[in-house]
C-alpha cells in the first residue's frame, strides 16, 4: 500500500465546505435511505433550537459570526482517484439535502434571494446532478427541489418512499412562525457556517472499511440506559433480588428495541419528562438547559442528581425494588400499548393510531400521553386516559393545520411541556376538563376550513384531512372501509387527491376575472376528494358535469355529489336524518356549491375531532 493509500485525515468542516460543489457516491452495501419520522424532526429540531438559543430579535446578519457552533457528527470518506464515496454518514447527509430542499423552496416562497442550491446540486459541462448523486434518487430530488413534492410511482423503493415520507416531515417540524422571513436569512448563514461535521477520509477502502467498523462497534460503551440500570441495581443487598430485577429490565429493553434500536431511550426520557421534570429551558438567547432538556441528554445523570424529586433521597432496597418493578414496568408497559397502538389500529387507542400519522413530535406527545397516569390506575383506565390526551393533541393539530398555524415542536416545546405538569396524575374527568377549557381559548376553530386550501407542502395533511372524513362518513352508513383504506391503501391502489374542478381557468370564466382567485376556489378543502390512483388520472382534465357522472361509482363521499345517491339509499338518508349533516347533491359545480361542500366538510370535522362521544349526536 502507498504513503498515500495509508493516509487518513480527519477535519471540521461546515455545511458548506461539505457540501458545496461537492459530489458524492453512496457505496452499494449502504445504499437505502432508512431514517424515520423522529431522526428527521430530532434533526430539524435540534437545529432550529440551537439558532434559536442564539438569536435576538435585535440582531442582524453580522452577529451570527458570534453564535455557538452545533456539531452534527463525523462522516466517513473513501477518497480514490477524486471520487468520493461516503463509507459513514450518508442518512445524515441525505436528510441534510432534503432540509436544504425545503429551505430553497421556502425562501423562495418567501421571495428571498439566497444562493444554497450550490449546496444540493451542481453543474460541470453543461450538466446539473445532485451533491449525493444516487441515479435512483435523481427523480425525488429533482421534483422535490422544483415542485415541493412527489408523487411516488407504483414501482418506488425503499429510499425514495422514505425520502419523500421526510422532506414532508421536515414541512411539518419547521418553525415558521418562529424563523420568518425575517430571520430566515439568519437561520441558512448559521447553517452554512456554523454547523459542523468532522470529515474523515481515507485513501483506501480497506482503510475506510476499518473506520466505519470501529465507528460502529460500540459494543463496549455503555448506553446511558445501561448506566441508569448499573446506578439502580447497585442499591441492591441480595443478590437474588438483583439478579431478578436485572433478568426484568434486559429483557423489557430487548422488546423495546424490537420497536427500534433507540426505543429505550425514547421511553425513558418521556418516563421522566412525564412525571417528575419540572423546569424547561426558557426560549431565549444564553438560556441553560434544565430538566427537561437535561433528561433528553443525560438521563442517568439526572436521575442521580434528582433523587428527591423522584422519592428516592433516602431509599433503601426496598423502595429502589419498587421503583423498578413497580413503577418502572406499570409505565413501560403503558409505552408499549401506545407504541402497538400507533402502528396497529386499536379500537379503544384509536386516536393514539392517528396522531401518529399527523401530529405532533413524539418527544412531547409521549410525556403528555404518559403524563396523567398513576401506577394504581388500571389498564382500562390508562388507556382511556391515554386516548384522550391522544385526542386532544389531535383536534388542537388538525384545528392548527387548516388554520395554517404551525406545530412544530421549536413552537410549541414550551407550552406542551407546562401542559405536562399541569395533566400530571388528573384523573379522568379532569383531563376533560382541562382539554375543554383549553379548545375553548384556541383561536384555531373550525370556520378556518372556510379558507382553507391545498398548496404546495400540505398535501400530506390534506389526504389525511379527507381520510379521516371519507372514513368517518362510510362508518356512519355501515360501510366496510374506513381511515386506512384511504390513507393506507394497504390492499389496493393508492387514493390521491381528486380536484372537482379541472385546472381550466377559462371554463370558469364567468364567476373569475383573475386566475389567483380561480386558483384559491379550485384548492379550497371543498372542492376536493380521494379517489384510486388512475381514476383520478382518467378524470382530472375533464369538466365537472362529465366526471360527476361517473363519481356515483366512487365512494361514499365522492358519490355524494351525485343525485342518484339520494335514491332508495336508507343508510345514506340516516346521514342527514340522524345526524344532521348537509348532505346535498350537485349536479353542477359552482362557487356556491364548493362553499355548501365547504360547510358540510366542518360539520363533519366537528363530529370526528369533539374531545368525547357525545358530541357526534344521534
Amino acid at each position: 500500500m502507498s504513503r498515500l493509500e495509508n493516509k487518513i485525515e480527519a477535519n471540521n468542516r461546515s455545511i458548506f465546505e461539505v457540501l458545496d460543489n461537492k459530489k458524492y457516491t453512496v457505496d452499494y452495501y449502504q445504499r437505502e435511505y432508512s431514517w424515520e419520522q423522529t431522526h428527521i424532526e430530532q434533526l430539524v429540531t435540534d437545529l432550529c433550537n440551537a439558532f434559536l438559543d442564539n438569536y435576538a430579535p435585535s440582531h442582524q446578519r453580522s452577529d451570527v459570526a458570534d453564535y455557538n457552533s452545533y456539531y452534527l457528527g463525523p462522516f466517513v470518506l473513501s477518497d480514490k482517484s477524486n471520487k468520493r464515496s461516503i463509507i459513514d454518514g450518508q442518512q445524515r447527509l441525505t436528510s441534510l439535502t432534503l432540509f436544504l430542499i425545503y429551505l430553497n423552496n421556502k425562501q423562495k416562497e418567501l421571495d428571498l434571494n439566497e444562493s444554497i442550491s450550490g449546496m444540493i446540486f451542481s453543474e460541470k459541462f453543461g450538466q446539473k446532478s445532485f451533491n449525493i448523486d444516487v441515479p435512483e434518487r435523481t427523480a425525488c430530488l429533482d421534483a422535490l427541489f422544483n415542485q415541493g413534492e412527489f408523487v411516488l410511482p407504483d414501482e418506488a423503493d425503499a429510499s425514495t418512499i422514505n425520502m419523500a415520507a421526510r422532506y414532508q416531515n421536515i414541512c411539518d417540524a419547521f418553525p415558521v412562525d418562529r424563523i420568518d422571513e425575517n430571520v430566515l436569512p439568519l437561520f441558512l448563514d448559521w447553517l452554512r457556517e456554523l454547523v459542523v461535521l468532522v470529515e474523515i477520509v481515507a485513501y483506501s477502502d480497506e482503510n475506510a472499511y476499518t473506520i466505519f467498523e470501529t465507528m460502529n462497534d460500540r459494543g463496549l460503551n455503555l448506553t446511558p440506559t445501561e448506566m441508569l440500570k448499573g446506578f439502580l441495581l447497585s442499591k441492591y443487598r441480595d443478590n437474588e433480588k438483583r439478579k431478578f430485577s436485572n433478568d426484568f429490565w434486559k429483557q423489557t429493553i430487548i422488546d423495546l428495541k424490537a420497536f427500534d434500536k433507540e426505543e429505550d431511550q425514547r421511553f425513558i426520557q418521556a418516563w421522566l419528562r412525564a412525571k417528575y421534570a419540572e423546569s424547561i429551558r426558557q426560549s431565549k438567547a444564553g438560556s441553560l438547559n434544565e430538566d427537561f432538556e437535561k433528561i433528553g441528554t443525560r438521563f442517568h445523570n439526572w436521575v442521580r442528581d434528582n433523587l428527591t424529586r423522584i422519592g428516592l433521597a433516602k431509599a433503601g432496597e426496598a423502595e429502589f425494588d419498587s421503583f423498578i418493578n413497580t413503577e418502572f414496568k406499570y409505565y413501560v408497559n403503558a409505552y408499549q400499548r401506545i407504541r402497538e397502538a400507533e402502528e396497529n389500529f386499536t379500537p379503544d387507542l384509536d386516536s393514539i393510531h392517528y396522531i401518529y400519522q399527523w401530529g405532533i413530535a413524539t418527544s412531547l406527545s409521549y410525556p403528555l400521553m404518559l403524563a396523567p397516569l398513576k401506577a394504581t390506575d388500571s389498564v382500562a383506565l390508562a388507556n382511556q386516559k391515554m386516548n384522550l390526551v391522544a385526542k386532544y393533541i389531535d383536534i388542537f393539530c388538525v384545528r392548527r393545520s387548516i388554520n395554517f398555524r404551525t406545530f412544530s415542536a421549536s413552537s410549541i416545546r414550551y407550552t406542551m411541556y407546562n401542559l405536562v405538569k399541569e395533566i400530571r396524575n388528573k384523573d379522568f374527568d379532569e383531563l376533560v376538563e382541562i382539554f375543554n377549557k383549553k379548545l375553548d381559548e384556541m383561536d384555531e376553530q373550525w370556520d378556518g376550513l372556510e379558507w382553507f386550501r391545498l398548496h404546495g407542502q400540505n398535501g400530506r395533511f390534506v389526504k389525511y384531512l379527507l381520510s379521516r372524513i371519507s372514513g368517518y362518513v362510510d362508518g356512519l352508513a355501515g360501510e366496510n372501509t374506513d381511515f386506512a383504506t384511504y390513507y393506507h391503501a394497504e390492499n389496493g391502489k393508492p387514493y390521491e387527491i381528486e380536484h372537482l374542478w379541472a385546472n381550466n381557468f377559462n371554463n370558469h370564466r364567468d364567476e373569475f376575472e383573475q386566475l389567483n382567485d380561480f386558483n384559491d376556489t379550485r384548492n379550497s378543502i371543498g372542492a376536493l376528494v380521494l379517489l384510486p390512483r388512475g381514476t383520478n388520472q382518467s378524470y382530472s382534465d375533464k369538466p365537472y358535469i362529465e366526471k360527476v357522472v361517473h363519481y356515483i361509482k366512487e365512494n361514499l363521499l365522492v358519490k355524494s355529489l351525485h343525485p342518484l345517491t339520494y335514491e332508495n339509499n336508507p343508510n345514506f338518508k340516516k346521514l342527514v336524518s340522524n345526524y344532521g349533516l348537509s348532505f346535498q347533491p350537485h349536479p353542477d359545480m359552482k362557487v356556491a356549491n364548493i362553499q355548501d361542500r365547504c360547510d358540510l366538510y366542518r360539520q363533519i370535522s366537528e363530529k370526528i375531532w369533539c374531545l368525547q362521544e357525545d358530541c357526534v349526536g344521534e
